[in-house]
C-alpha cells in the first residue's frame, strides 16, 4: 500500500489523498486549495497525478475544501464513481453549481482587467457544465453498510459529527493474504455540539489519516458559548449596531441559526431580524430540513418532536435576490446578518463589511478557522487597515472571534478520538489537514499517549506501508 499527499498537507485547505493498493488508485477528497488568487488558481489547474488513472473515489464530506476541485477532476478525464452519503451528494448538487458560477464570474472580471493591459484571457478553472457533468457520478452510500468500491476493498462511512452527511471512512483492504484496516478520519466534528450527532471513532486500525487542524488549542465550553453569543447580539441592539458574521454557507450557518433560534426561545437575546444573505446558504439548509435522519437527540426534543422548525428563528429571513441583499444597506436598526464566505475571499458578505466596516457600532464577529492571507485572517489578526475589492479601508468597526463555532474537534476531541484506537495494531499515523504548528503539537500530545510513529506529510510526500 502506497498514500501520497497531494493537498491537505501542513495546511488547512485542497485536501486530496491517494491511496494505491492491489493496482487500484483511490481518491481520498479533491478540494480547492485557499489562499493568494494567482497560487490558488495554479494549484487547483494542475494535478500532480493524472486523474484518468484513478479507479474510484471517496468523498468525507461536501466542504468546498474536500470538494471543490472535482469538476475540475471530470475536466481531465476522471469518469468512475464518487462515493459519498446521501446528504454529502445532497449539498455537492448545490455548492459545485455554486463554486462553478463564481470560477466562471471570477475569471470573467479578471479577463476585463487582463484585456485592459493587452493580455491573453485565461478559462475558468472549470464550469457550470463540467460540475453538472460530475455530479452524475456520485454514488450515495448509507452510514455503516459496507460497499465494496473496488475488487477487495470494501469502504465503510460512520459518523464524523462535523457538518450534515460528513463521514470518517473505513477501508478494508484485502492484500497478500492480509487484511488491512485503513481509517481517514475526514474532519472530525465536536462532541454534544447541536444538531448533528457525536464522531464514531476508529478502534483496529493499522493506519489512520487524520485530520488537525485545532491539534494545538481547547475550545470554550458550548454554555460558555451560549451567554458569550447572547451578549454580543444585546450588546451590538443595544448600541443600535449591525452584527455580521461571514460563515461558511454549509455546516456554520445553520448551527448559528439554531443558537439563535435557541436563545430567543429562552428570552436570552432581543428579537432583532437576523438575515441569512447568501443563495447557498439558503438552499443547503433547505438540504439540512431534508435531512432530519442526521439530527441527533437533542434536536429532536428541542424542536422537531414539537414540529417546529429549528432553522426559521423569529424575524428570519433567506435573502437570495442580489436586490433584496442591496436592500439591506439601508437598514438603520439592528440586526443580523449572516453570509458567505466564511474566509471573506468572496461572496456578499465582502460588501456588507465594505459598507459597515468604518462604523464603530457594527460588529463582525468571526466564528471560525480562516487561512493566512484570507482579509478574515487579516481582520481576525488586528490589522488596522485592508484591502476590499482593491480599494484600501480604515477599520473602525469592533472584530470579535468566537472560535466554539468552528466545526472542528479541539486538541482533546482529537486526542479522545485517538484514544478508542488499539496501541498495539496501529502502525502508522499521518495527520493532515492542519498547519505546522497546529500538527506538530498534536503531534507531540499523540506521542505521549504511546503512538510512537505519527507523520506530519509535506506536500507530495509519499509513503509506502
Amino acid at each position: 500500500m502506497q498514500i501520497q499527499f497531494f493537498g491537505g498537507a501542513q495546511t488547512v485547505t485542497g485536501s486530496q489523498h491517494l491511496v494505491t493498493v492491489n493496482g487500484t488508485k483511490i481518491l481520498l477528497e479533491c478540494g480547492l486549495f485557499q489562499g493568494r488568487r494567482k497560487e490558488a488558481y495554479e494549484r487547483n489547474l494542475n494535478f500532480e497525478h493524472d486523474p484518468q488513472e484513478i479507479d474510484v473515489m471517496l468523498l468525507s464530506h461536501a466542504h468546498i475544501d474536500h470538494s471543490g476541485n472535482i469538476p475540475n477532476l471530470y475536466k481531465n478525464g476522471y469518469r468512475k464513481s464518487i462515493f459519498a452519503t446521501l446528504a454529502t451528494a445532497d449539498l455537492c448538487q448545490i455548492m459545485l453549481r455554486d463554486s462553478a458560477y463564481l470560477n466562471e464570474r471570477d475569471v470573467e472580471w479578471v479577463n476585463k482587467v487582463r484585456a485592459a493591459k493587452h493580455q491573453e484571457p485565461i478559462e475558468p478553472l472549470y464550469t457550470i457544465d463540467d460540475a453538472e457533468q460530475a455530479l452524475r457520478l456520485f454514488v450515495g452510500v448509507h452510514y455503516h453498510r459496507p460497499i465494496e468500491v473496488a475488487p477487495g476493498i470494501t469502504a465503510t462511512f460512520r459518523e464524523a459529527g462535523h457538518i450534515l452527511g460528513s463521514t470518517g471512512i473505513l477501508l478494508e483492504v484485502k492484500e497478500e493474504g492480509r487484511t488491512i484496516r485503513f481509517g481517514f478520519s475526514g474532519d472530525i466534528g465536536r462532541r454534544s455540539v447541536p444538531i448533528l450527532r457525536d464522531p464514531e471513532p476508529f478502534k483496529d486500525l493499522d493506519v489512520l489519516v487524520m485530520e488537525s487542524t485545532y491539534g494545538d488549542r481547547h475550545h470554550n465550553s458550548s454554555e460558555d458559548c451560549d451567554q458569550e453569543l447572547a451578549d454580543i447580539v444585546t450588546q451590538v441592539s443595544k448600541r443600535g449596531g449591525k452584527l455580521i458574521i461571514p460563515a461558511f454557507a454549509v455546516g456554520r450557518t445553520q448551527l448559528l441559526i439554531y443558537k439563535l433560534h435557541l436563545l430567543q426561545e429562552q428570552n436570552r437575546i432581543p428579537r432583532i431580524p437576523i438575515f441569512v444573505d447568501s443563495p447557498m446558504a439558503c438552499n443547503a439548509t433547505d438540504v439540512f430540513r431534508a435531512h432530519p435522519e442526521n439530527f441527533d437527540r437533542e434536536t429532536y426534543q428541542h424542536f422537531l418532536n414539537d414540529k417546529a422548525d429549528p432553522f426559521t428563528p423569529e424575524g428570519f429571513a433567506c435573502i437570495r435576490r442580489v436586490e433584496a441583499s442591496k436592500k439591506l444597506n439601508a437598514l438603520t436598526d439592528p440586526h443580523i446578518i449572516i453570509a458567505a464566505s466564511g474566509m471573506m475571499e468572496g461572496g456578499r458578505v465582502l460588501h456588507h463589511v465594505r459598507n459597515n466596516i468604518k462604523d464603530p457600532r457594527t460588529m463582525i464577529l468571526f466564528v471560525g478557522f480562516a487561512a493566512p492571507h484570507t482579509l478574515a485572517r487579516r481582520l481576525m489578526d488586528g490589522d488596522k487597515r485592508v484591502k476590499i475589492f482593491g480599494e484600501g479601508y480604515a477599520v473602525k468597526c469592533e472584530t470579535r472571534i468566537m472560535p466554539y463555532f468552528s466545526a472542528h474537534a479541539d486538541q482533546g476531541g482529537l486526542l479522545d478520538y485517538v484514544d478508542a484506537l488499539d496501541r498495539d495494531r496501529l502502525k502508522n499515523m499521518f495527520l493532515v489537514h492542519g498547519e505546522v504548528e497546529q500538527a506538530t503539537a498534536l503531534k507531540e500530545a499523540i506521542r505521549k499517549k504511546g503512538f510512537e510513529t505519527v507523520h506530519i506529510p509535506a506536500l507530495g510526500e509519499t509513503f509506502s506501508i
